[in-house]
């Protein structure tokens, strides 16, 4: 009789967390010993925001389930209802399929409500970018809940190895593996500017790359963010912008509403583009002059690419940063003096040679390596409180 491989299940959510996963997700399937299925949810399954779920299928790997959970309404009322679904159905669905261990990324919601329904039913948990931190998102709060319910941890950099040791968790079952982001840009050959202008229909000159989400401890606060960021772009670079969509976080559709405002009325200068795939995004990084906005994009993978970064507000306040990374508050005086040294030879130099602090792509090794490790040990699920 042939012995069953041990199934790692990974829950994907949207075009975001499936980009960063797909180094893992390769290494996996290279690998021979384990068998892989994805649970598709989230953003993924929506018409609204590009029904991505297609190019995860089209990927060709497997699939165990497609779980619908993400309500029309992104009110907080509405996002606590949506993970309460998505809760409910992961657990029906993992109760059927029950993989040997559940992959989480990161820290949005849909990823808590799926690792929740995990731990009733002791399938272990692995988590990836833990010990992160982003003090004015309550994206906050869903990572380092996930850090607790976790059994095994992949962070980033040494200092988040060490937060997450600080929260309890056993310094063996915490490893540095660096950003699995990263990983692709060392293996993918990217599009240049006429092909990415082409399929995507960006401007084929140099262009600002605009990527904001709404800071979720203050919601209320995006139009006007929005406002001042065109107002400072617009007054120091006089090309075109490149706006992409926001998630559906608690007035990510407002913020979308805000952006097709601002294309309408300035349609000369602004695109909208709602999903580029990972390919497409990082190639519009690449052929970008600067990019501006609060996506951890900007703070993670955009060194790598040598893109010099202007980080507004605090929706990534604690994370660490490159060199290549200006922060500026969100008014317009703020905005403009920070695009101005961005776009300056001192600072473009600068971003062109920075170190990238999240790591040096090989990630996904270290991560396969450290799951069939864990699962040879047993994947034991009992946790005990770690103090130095």
């Amino acid at each position: 009789m042939i012995a069953r491989k041990p199934l790692v299940g990974i829950v994907t959510t949207s075009r975001a967390d499936f980009g960063i996963y797909l180094p893992v997700l390769r290494a996996i399937r290279d690998d021979g010993g384990l068998d892989l299925r994805l649970w598709v949810t989230g953003m993924h399954l929506s018409p609204e925001f590009g029904l991505t779920a297609d190019q995860v299928a089209e990927s060709g790997f497997a699939i165990a389930d497609r779980i619908e959970g993400l309500l029309s309404s992104d009110s907080e009322e509405g996002v606590a209802a949506s993970m309460g679904l998505t809760t409910l159905r992961f657990g029906h669905s993992l109760n059927r399929q029950r993989p040997d261990i559940l992959v989480a990324l990161g820290d949005r919601y849909e990823m808590h409500a799926a690792a929740l329904a995990a731990v009733p039913l002791r399938i272990p948990i692995a988590h990836i970018h833990g010990g992160e931190e982003t003090r004015n998102a309550i994206d906050n709060v869903f990572r380092h809940s996930l850090t607790k319910l976790a059994h095994l941890h992949f962070t980033a950099t040494e200092l988040a190895r060490r937060r997450v040791v600080a929260m309890g968790e056993m310094p063996d079952r915490v490893i540095v593996a660096g950003a699995p982001s990263l990983d692709n840009l060392r293996g993918m050959k990217l599009l240049d500017r006429r092909t990415l202008a082409r399929r995507f229909g960006l401007p084929v000159e140099p262009f600002v790359l605009a990527t904001y989400h709404p800071e979720t401890l203050k919601p209320e606060a995006a139009r006007r963010d929005l406002a001042a960021i065109w107002s400072a772009v617009s007054a120091g670079f006089d090309g075109p912008v490149v706006f992409t969509a926001a998630n559906a976080d608690a007035a990510g559709r407002a913020v979308n509403r805000a952006i097709d405002d601002l294309r309408d009325a300035h349609a000369d200068r602004i695109t909208v583009v709602g999903t580029l795939g990972t390919l497409g995004y990082f190639s519009a990084m690449k052929a970008a002059a600067l990019m501006v906005g609060n996506s951890s994009s900007g703070i993670i993978e955009a060194a790598s690419l040598g893109l010099p970064v202007v980080n507004v507000g605090d929706r990534q306040a604690g994370r660490e940063r490159s060199a290549n990374v200006i922060d500026a508050q969100a008014s317009p005086g703020a905005l403009r003096k920070a695009i101005a040294e961005a776009l300056s030879p001192a600072h473009r130099k600068r971003s062109a040679s920075a170190r990238n602090i999240y790591g040096d792509g090989a990630a996904a090794g270290r991560i396969v390596a450290g799951i069939r490790r864990f699962l040879a040990d047993g994947a034991p699920i009992a946790k005990s409180f770690h103090l130095d």
